[in-house]
């Protein structure tokens, strides 16, 4: 283990969680603090300080110093420290796990995945010399050449969620970053280690001070960089209802911003379908991280009553088996570990509730679940309702637990309308082996990022991530060749170097001869 982990896992077990600004740890005595747990054992393990809003200042001062010259970094060099970083991030991939599972509660293999997908985009701001390169047209008019250059926005903010304390911010600072902006993260307050580890290895991969800062906090944290002037660009994820009031004050405050949503994924079974195919899919896409992603499938639409009699069946029983567990408990190698916080499995539980209420049929019921030795633990099993109706809450809003919906459809165009008139539309799929319906799926829904026999179609790192409707505010996603349009201006220039226009005087409206 290095000094950065070294240093961050002790705060997270002993002590207060900080800050990281101008390149150090920048501690808050007497600040307001906020509980961190290990959802496993229900356990308090530290505390995060909340940044007032003077030190959000001294974070976004940090990084206006430094962006002039961050930004007159030539693209190459500034490369050379996202492939220090990324050596970093593999070098210590196995640590920043165990931090991300020992606070957000996850499964140790599922935390390894998010340090991997993160890593991915850092290997594509990597390539920035190329993805900067600007357009060029020689004698658009007689002796005029004109160009185009991509250069950077200034100040960046990120402001991120719990469900992948490593993965989204690593969306968002190393392509800013790579293209001569400087950051502020704000992580979320439940498991805020993650993101000073990564501060502290793009330090030790050669960043210069100021470039990314981190600061703990909550509403009055977000609120600052809102608000600052000397903030030009914002990237939000999380809820739908704060991504548009993120949105909207932001941009009211002349930022550019793209705020990521909610999600409501749905995911058609066809009676062609491979059933074991797609009922493992399923229980990977429905309960993996306990159902807390924004891309976890939380509605299972097969078509036909043969095929949801079978899905709901095949379902039951897999159910049945799913291992549940501390996520690093590597003898019983769970699948599915606690939720991130005991408020949250209320919220879940809640909805279970009104489900049960609404008239839906829970074929199993995961409130009473208890993992021996973890009775206090945020464990939540996992949860299946049968012949939910689209009029129904637990249809309609995001649950953000590990709780599965099955809407029966009738036919393939039921299906996609009913997906299609959902609010929300961030990512979905359709299993079968038929091509002619994969193909017109694929053309006619009305979602961001679809799957064909892929249950969490998450884009690679060299494509962008963004859904649809009030899945997303906005006009570019995130990460990808949108991430870099996102954190870049285009200027555009025009030359000439003709001989004999000394002493012209053009009083017209130019035009190309």
């Amino acid at each position: 283990m290095n000094a950065a982990a070294k240093t961050v896992s002790a705060a997270a077990s002993a002590a207060t969680i900080h800050h990281f600004i101008n390149g150090r740890i920048v501690e808050d005595a007497g600040a307001r603090s906020l509980p961190v747990y290990d959802p496993a054992s229900g356990k308090q393990t530290g505390a995060v300080a909340m940044a007032s809003r003077e030190r959000v200042g001294e974070a976004i001062a940090a990084a206006a110093a430094a962006q002039p010259g961050w930004a007159a970094v030539p693209p190459v060099q500034r490369a050379r420290v996202m492939f220090r970083f990324r050596d970093l991030l593999e070098k210590n991939a196995d640590e920043l796990a165990r931090v991300l599972t020992s606070e957000h509660g996850k499964v140790l293999s599922d935390a390894r995945g998010e340090c991997i997908r993160g890593m991915e985009v850092v290997e594509f701001a990597c390539g920035i010399p190329h993805l900067l390169k600007g357009e060029h047209s020689l004698d658009v008019g007689s002796g005029i050449d004109s160009w185009s250059m991509l250069q950077p926005v200034g100040v960046c903010a990120g402001i991120t969620p719990f469900n992948f304390p490593a993965m989204v911010p690593l969306w968002m600072f190393p392509i800013a970053i790579a293209c001569g902006n400087t950051f502020v993260l704000k992580p979320s307050e439940k498991d805020p280690s993650a993101p000073l580890l990564l501060a502290q290895w793009m330090k030790e991969a050669g960043l210069p001070d100021g470039v990314l800062n981190v600061v703990n906090g909550d509403k009055e944290a977000v609120d600052t960089l809102l608000d600052d002037p000397r903030v030009d660009a914002v990237s939000f994820v999380g809820s739908t209802p704060i991504a548009e009031a993120i949105y909207a004050r932001a941009s009211k405050n002349g930022k550019r911003v793209q705020a990521l949503g909610g999600a409501k994924n749905h995911l058609i079974v066809m009676p062609d379908a491979d059933m074991d195919q797609a009922v493992e899919s399923l229980i990977g896409a429905a309960y993996g991280s306990a159902g807390e992603r924004c891309m976890a499938i939380s509605v299972a639409v097969p078509v036909g009553e043969a095929t949801a009699d079978t899905l709901v069946k095949r379902l039951r029983e897999r159910i049945a088996t799913l291992r549940v567990g501390n996520g690093l408990d590597r003898e019983a190698n769970p699948e599915m570990g606690p939720l991130v916080t005991d408020v949250h499995r209320k919220r879940v539980s809640d909805y279970v509730q009104i489900g049960v209420d609404e008239g839906a049929e829970l074929v199993v019921d995961g409130r009473k679940l208890k993992v021996p030795g973890h009775e206090s633990g945020f464990f939540f099993g996992a949860t299946l309702f049968d012949r939910v109706k689209p009029a129904m809450r637990i249809y309609r809003e995001e649950i953000f637990g590990p709780v599965l919906s099955v809407v029966r459809a009738q036919n393939f165009d039921e299906a996609v309308d009913l997906i299609n008139a959902h609010e929300f539309a961030n990512g979905t799929s359709i299993f079968t082996q038929s091509g002619e319906a994969g193909r017109e799926f694929a053309k006619r829904i009305h979602v961001g990022m679809v799957g064909i026999n892929v249950p969490i179609p998450v884009p690679m790192a060299f494509h962008s991530f963004g859904g649809w409707k009030r899945s997303r505010f906005g006009v570019l996603n995130v990460y990808g060749g949108e991430g870099v349009r996102f954190y870049t201006q285009v200027k555009t220039a025009m030359a000439r170097w003709p001989k004999g226009i000394v002493g012209e005087n053009h009083f017209s409206m130019p035009t190309m001869k």
